[in-house]
């Protein structure tokens, strides 16, 4: 989840993009919380570094993002985040008693900038990596993009079109984005396929307010 500063945005509107960033997370872990079965949750800011929120954490036991919490700042080191956690959840899987691996392993990247401060990871790297995860392992990716074209980077780093979807970074998109991101989640939980649909709402919304539709 992306923290850093967006070059240009006034202070006033970095402000509500935090503020409505930590509303709409913290609703949709409030409402995860209230669905059946278990769940472990790893939530990590990134701008020019990395911070660590929640690392594998019991749903139930996850607290609230604060302000303290998220503050945006910086640049965009989106390939050392991914390839960071990438890393560590795979490797806590790799030595993990079978029992303690996790059926169902969802990956959710969510950033409004470009990629342009990753010293570690490079792109070829990170989509060896989820390839890797995804072929061999099950891993479910998800890439969702603002002032980006969220399809062609998402492409780039080796998650299908079909699993990327671009949206407007407002008050109205933020909330979208994370209300059909629960629904995402309850599906994968659920055990339920995750068909192309699952984008649609962000989409038409993306498409209705001056967006192109997400797909070739």
């Amino acid at each position: 989840l992306i923290s850093s500063g967006i070059y240009g945005y006034p202070k006033d509107q970095a402000l509500r993009t935090a503020i409505d960033t930590i509303g709409g997370f913290n609703s949709m872990l409030e409402k995860q919380k209230r669905k059946e079965g278990e769940a472990l949750i790893s939530t990590i800011l990134f701008n020019n570094d990395c911070k660590v929120l929640h690392d594998r954490a019991k749903l139930r036991n996850v607290r609230p993002m604060t302000r303290d919490d998220y503050i945006a700042a910086g640049c965009t080191a989106l390939l050392d985040a991914v390839g960071r956690a990438i890393h560590h959840i795979g490797n806590v899987h790799k030595y993990a008693r079978p029992e303690d691996v996790p059926e169902h392993t969802m990956f959710v990247i969510t950033t409004d900038g470009m990629e342009n401060a990753s010293r570690r990871y490079t792109a070829e790297k990170v989509r060896k990596m989820i390839r890797r995860q995804r072929e061999r392992y099950g891993w479910e990716f998800l890439f969702l993009g603002a002032n980006i074209d969220a399809e062609n980077t998402a492409e780039a780093f080796g998650i299908s079109r079909d699993r990327a979807v671009n949206y407007h970074s407002d008050r109205e998109g933020t909330k979208l984005n994370y209300e059909v991101l629960g629904e995402a989640i309850s599906a994968v939980r659920s055990s339920a396929a995750l068909g192309d649909g699952w984008k649609r709402r962000i989409d038409e919304d993306y498409r209705k307010r001056g967006g192109k539709k997400s797909g070739r």
